[in-house]
């Protein structure tokens, strides 16, 4: 007889509330950072590039593959779309560090729209813990 699953259960990262309520603050502080980028403006990265922007490269790229390794480790279902979504974001904010805003400017709205739908991934996954403790 197969034993059946709680949806709880199938996480393998964000295995509690306090996890996931954890990563919905980082998620809402990431979108409205998102949302501050809108009125940047990115140059191409260059070898004459400010210090800034070489900083910058570096934290996307670290985020970029961090959220990579989370989304391979992460359960099925909406955890691993919660760390896909994150991932996508960051990767998008990568891009558009090393191509400048001229070729990548989709990407500040790509960024706001995968953080916000992870978000409400995320809000999904805490509200199953809530009541999973509310129903135990």
């Amino acid at each position: 007889m197969p034993v059946k699953l709680s949806p709880v259960s199938r996480y393998v990262i964000l295995t509690n509330r306090k996890r996931a309520i954890v990563a919905f603050v980082h998620s809402v502080a990431f979108l409205i950072l998102a949302l501050c980028t809108l009125a940047t403006v990115v140059r191409p990265l260059r070898m004459a590039s400010p210090p800034s922007a070489w900083i910058m490269f570096s934290v996307y790229f670290t985020v970029s593959a961090v959220l990579l390794t989370l989304t391979a480790f992460s359960g099925r279902g909406i955890e691993r779309l919660y760390f896909g979504l994150c991932t996508a974001s960051a990767s998008f904010g990568f891009a558009r560090q090393i191509l400048g805003d001229p070729r990548m400017h989709a990407a500040v709205y790509i960024r706001v729209a995968m953080l916000a739908c992870a978000v409400a991934a995320v809000a999904s996954i805490a509200r199953a813990h809530r009541l999973r403790r509310s129903s135990a």
